[in-house]
């Protein structure tokens, strides 16, 4: 069985690396951001709280993050494993994880902040992504905030997974798949041309 956690920041390539790590070796791709949009989609009981919390640019609480991946993670529709994509992002989430899951490996994603930046703006240019995305562009200080408060929730959990040896540090400026077979040679994964 193997579990990974896929983190890094915006535009990095956390959902692409997951889902072609998911997709390779048949792991269940667990994304908390996908899992939020299904609720929001089908408006479910806990949607409308999500969308209160998001209408006022705040965070959602660890506390329904946890209990959507608890859900999640529990359905066990996964043979071989899972990679979580960008969770945990706070310290309590990476503390249910450690009490709950014996993680094999977490993989950091690491993307300098001009190139970022760089990213998110093309991207939105190229018409891809939603409100983050556009508000970014017509903003540029809501990225900045968005950094840097990944920068300081961020930064405390990679040091708790490297103190217990699990965090594998992956250059994401790389090319889509010279990214993808750093992480597969880091994992001890074979995995063929893309």
């Amino acid at each position: 069985m193997h579990k990974y956690i896929v983190i890094g920041p915006q535009a990095s390539g956390k959902s692409t690396q997951s889902r072609m790590l998911s997709d390779r070796f048949d792991f269940a791709h667990i994304s908390v951001g996908e899992i939020i949009r299904w609720h929001l989609e089908h408006r479910t009981k806990i949607a409308a709280r999500i969308r209160q919390i998001l209408n006022t640019g705040n965070l959602i609480p660890d506390e329904i993050v946890l209990e959507l991946m608890r859900r999640r993670i529990q359905q066990h529709d996964w043979n071989y494993g899972f990679v979580l994509d960008h969770f945990p992002r706070t310290k309590g989430q990476a503390d249910y994880l450690r009490q709950t899951w014996d993680v094999d490996k977490v993989i950091y994603l690491d993307l300098p902040d001009d190139l970022v930046t760089e990213r998110v703006m093309q991207r939105a240019e190229e018409g891809w992504g939603s409100g983050y995305t556009k508000r970014a562009v017509s903003n540029p200080n809501v990225l900045r905030r968005r950094l840097a408060n990944y920068h300081r929730r961020t930064r405390p959990i990679l040091r708790a997974f490297d103190r217990t040896g699990i965090l594998v540090h992956v250059d994401a400026r790389e090319s889509i798949s010279g990214v993808f077979s750093r992480i597969t040679r880091a994992l001890g994964l074979l995995a063929g041309p893309i």
